[in-house]
């Protein structure tokens, strides 16, 4: 796809400038659900070693927390 377009005086596709739009939306919500795996993976490990600390000193954790 390129910028030109013959049947406008300025010469600009208008389809460009959605691509364009489009493409910049899409590269900031890969870069925000990128930034928020890391921070839910983060969060398992966190949660992995409290657990951990938890069953290792004698308490239950409840089952309605674990659903």
């Amino acid at each position: 796809m390129n910028n030109y377009c013959a049947f406008s005086k300025k010469h600009k596709c208008l389809k460009w400038m959605d691509y364009e739009l489009t493409r910049m939306e899409l590269e900031e919500a890969d870069s925000l659900c990128h930034e928020n795996w890391i921070e839910i993976q983060r969060l398992y490990k966190r949660i992995d070693i409290l657990e951990t600390l938890l069953n290792d000193a004698g308490i239950e954790i409840p089952h309605t927390y674990l659903d």
